[in-house]
């Protein structure tokens, strides 16, 4: 198989499978904590710097709900059981000046809970593995761009970087924004962000205690927060609450 077809291959399969690779990223970010704490790393014991990864976390999730509310139905990263779909061409709003923006959120809000180890080879590591495992779908996801809309893809990605995006050009987004779009797609990112910094939490208080105390802090309160938002648009996205057309 030609390098070219492997890595169209690879990324597809990925693509299908990419929600695993959170999990492996957790349990390996957990051990790292756990080894961090046990050699007292003050850093850890920052509030400052919890709040700093928590808006390093939080401002990928921004790029996400500015990128999924501006697009119209089956587009950005949406797949089915055969593969990729996309109905349309997203060429205005953030993808004006980045092709993967909602990899470009993905990346920010898995760096603030990277950040949580406080150790910088980790860091590191995590952001060479996120590219390479995310440029594999990429260019999975831009092959079967290119062989839907042809010339049109190729005219609209050049001069548009795939993932740092350019400082110039941005257009106004073609559709207007749609909240009941961002409620129904990111509930699960909102509630995940804020349970794994109230799940660290909980492990940092374990480990260095090595007794399991329920601190009533700004992490638990956060995380009840999240959750409750999570169920009450799990429920609305059962009825026709959410439903905008795209």
């Amino acid at each position: 198989m030609a390098l070219k077809e492997e890595f169209e291959s690879q990324g597809n399969f990925l693509f299908r499978y990419r929600s695993y690779f959170p999990i492996i990223f957790l349990l390996v970010a957990l051990a790292v904590f756990v080894n961090e704490v046990l050699k007292e790393n003050q850093t850890l014991f920052s509030q400052n710097y919890w709040f700093f990864s928590l808006g390093v976390g939080l401002f990928g999730l921004l790029i996400r709900v500015f990128t999924v509310g501006f697009t119209p139905k089956n587009t950005s990263g949406r797949n089915t059981a055969e593969g990729q779909v996309a109905d349309e061409l997203n060429e205005t709003g953030i993808y004006s000046i980045v092709r993967h923006p909602l990899y470009v959120g993905n990346y920010f809000m898995w760096l603030g809970v990277a950040m949580l180890t406080a150790n910088l080879w980790f860091i590191v590591a995590f952001t060479l593995t996120y590219w390479v495992y995310y440029e594999r779908i990429m260019y999975a996801e831009e092959a079967f761009l290119r062989g839907k809309f042809g010339e049109k893809y190729t005219d609209w990605a050049l001069g548009r970087p795939a993932f740092v995006p350019k400082l110039t050009g941005l257009k106004k987004p073609k559709y207007p924004f749609s909240l009941k779009k961002v409620l129904k797609k990111e509930k699960n990112g909102i509630a995940a962000l804020f349970g794994l910094f109230w799940l660290f939490d909980m492990v940092k208080v374990y480990t260095f205690t090595c007794e399991i105390a329920l601190q009533k802090n700004f992490w638990f309160y956060a995380f009840i927060g999240g959750m409750v938002f999570y169920l009450i648009f799990k429920v609305l996205k059962r009825t026709s609450l959410l439903e905008d057309g795209r």
